[in-house]
């Protein structure tokens, strides 16, 4: 199906970045740069993405597009709320 548009800034596609899409999709014009570097990188285990760890013990998140889906708008921003909820008791 085809996206739909989105509300506000929900969306963002960057196709003239040489790295256009970045992980493998059926669709490039669903493809979300909006969470370009994932903030959920620092949840680890935590951040509900289809990762895994390599070799050297570094989280490789290349099977993973769940920021990319326009979808998962909502489930990123809980979860960037839970990063800030973590941030804030840390300080």
């Amino acid at each position: 199906s085809a996206a739909q548009p989105q509300e506000g800034s929900r969306f963002y596609a960057n196709k003239k970045c040489e790295y256009f899409p970045c992980h493998k999709v059926e669709d490039p014009d669903r493809f979300s740069c909006l969470f370009c570097y994932c903030p959920l990188y620092m949840l680890g285990p935590e951040c509900g993405g289809s990762f895994r760890y390599n070799e050297k013990g570094y989280k490789d998140c290349t099977g993973c597009a769940i920021p990319h889906d326009p979808d998962n708008y909502d489930y990123m921003m809980k979860k960037c709320a839970e990063v800030a909820r973590r941030m804030k008791s840390e300080q």
